[in-house]
């Protein structure tokens, strides 16, 4: 069974799929493990790495498309590429297949398995294989490092000969896994935090991190199984906005991480709340690839709005590229050791297992996850 990596040719990404530690770990299961030339450079891993790991190195990219059975990268692939695969390969990597459309059905066409690590369950087992929580994690310390270096003051409290220097206030709106390493980032720093998510549940977490959870009385509120919250109604964000309102203008760093899954951002910080805040203060808008959190933010710009920097950067693990590199890797590998026959040397794909039942979006020319097809219904 042939394994393919493919090096990522998106615009400005600078991770890559597979560091040499994780190539060597799959070649000692027995895969038969090739490499697209160049593959590891945006993070100087170069050729000859991968090849003392056990791995082959192949500088055509539409060779390994077409030769492999099973296809690994990060990003999605483009869908001139799909052509090129193997009808019965299967491809792993992000799909963004709810906004992906075109490129559902193209996989679908091809007759290619394609996995979504977006879509792997909320579930121990699959911890160990998911992207979305490693690369959270650090796009939410990246978060508070972006938003310190365009404030004009420094976080901490001190103590000086010229007096004392008040600790900055940091308002993080979201707490799943970014918002959770934003909170921690910051205390660590030195700023007075304090956070809001519209689950009452993840209050404990917040205060278990030195943090002040704001409480806001929307109603009733929840989550789902996988831990996302979910979708207000209208009046409960208009709530939500009056609530956050004081502590946005209190602030002088606001981190807002609010998504829902498969669906675009919801927009919780608009104009009149912007307007409120101190001039010199920063909003950092970790949801601007999804449509953003914060009305004026644009994708990967700093824009200004009345004296308030808003930060609209994408892929914040890329800023970070060698860590998120290895992490996301680590998640790659384990997703394949999880289905390896190690008497076999081979990837079984178990179309009962659980893992595979949530991310396997296209198998033998149909959709398969029953996930995707029911919330594709609506």
């Amino acid at each position: 069974m042939k394994i393919a990596v493919l090096k990522e040719t998106h615009p400005g990404e600078t991770r890559v799929p597979l560091v040499p530690a994780t190539a060597e770990k799959l070649v000692k299961l027995g895969a038969d493990l090739t490499v697209e030339s160049g593959l590891g450079a945006s993070c100087r891993f170069i050729d000859e790495q991968y090849t003392a790991a056990g791995t082959k190195v192949e500088s055509s990219r539409e060779a390994l498309l077409r030769e492999a059975d099973i296809i690994l990268r990060l990003r999605k692939p483009p869908l001139e590429e799909v052509a090129l695969m193997r009808r019965g390969a299967m491809h792993v990597s992000y799909l963004d297949p709810f906004n992906e459309l075109e490129l559902v059905d193209a996989l679908q066409n091809a007759g290619i398995s394609a996995v979504s690590l977006e879509m792997l369950p909320r579930t121990t087992i699959a911890q160990k294989m998911d992207v979305l929580s490693s690369q959270a994690n650090l796009a939410g310390y990246v978060s508070v490092l972006l938003g310190i270096t365009e404030m004009q003051k420094i976080l901490p409290m001190m103590t000086t000969p010229a007096g004392t220097i008040k600790p900055a206030k940091v308002f993080i709106i979201g707490v799943g896994v970014a918002g959770l390493q934003a909170i921690a980032t910051a205390k660590r720093l030195g700023a007075r935090v304090e956070a809001f998510d519209t689950r009452p549940v993840v209050e404990e977490q917040v205060k278990s991190l030195g943090a002040k959870f704001v409480k806001i009385d929307l109603g009733e509120t929840g989550q789902t199984k996988d831990g996302y919250a979910t979708q207000l109604t209208p009046e409960q964000v208009e709530r939500q906005k009056e609530g956050m309102a004081k502590a946005c203008a209190q602030a002088d760093l606001v981190i807002t991480t609010a998504q829902l899954f498969g669906r675009k951002a919801p927009r919780i910080v608009d104009q009149a709340m912007v307007n409120q805040m101190q001039p010199g203060s920063v909003i950092v808008d970790m949801a601007v690839e999804t449509g953003g959190n914060v009305e004026g933010s644009v994708l990967d710009e700093v824009v200004e709005v009345n004296g308030v920097k808003i930060i609209g950067l994408g892929n914040l693990p890329g800023k970070v590229a060698l860590t998120a590199s290895e992490m996301y890797s680590a998640n790659l590998g384990n997703f394949i050791a999880h289905f390896w026959d190690k008497d076999g040397k081979t990837f079984q794909l178990n179309l009962d297992d659980d893992i595979i039942k949530g991310a396997l979006i296209t198998h033998d020319g149909a959709l398969f996850s029953e996930m995707y097809k029911s919330i594709m219904k609506k």
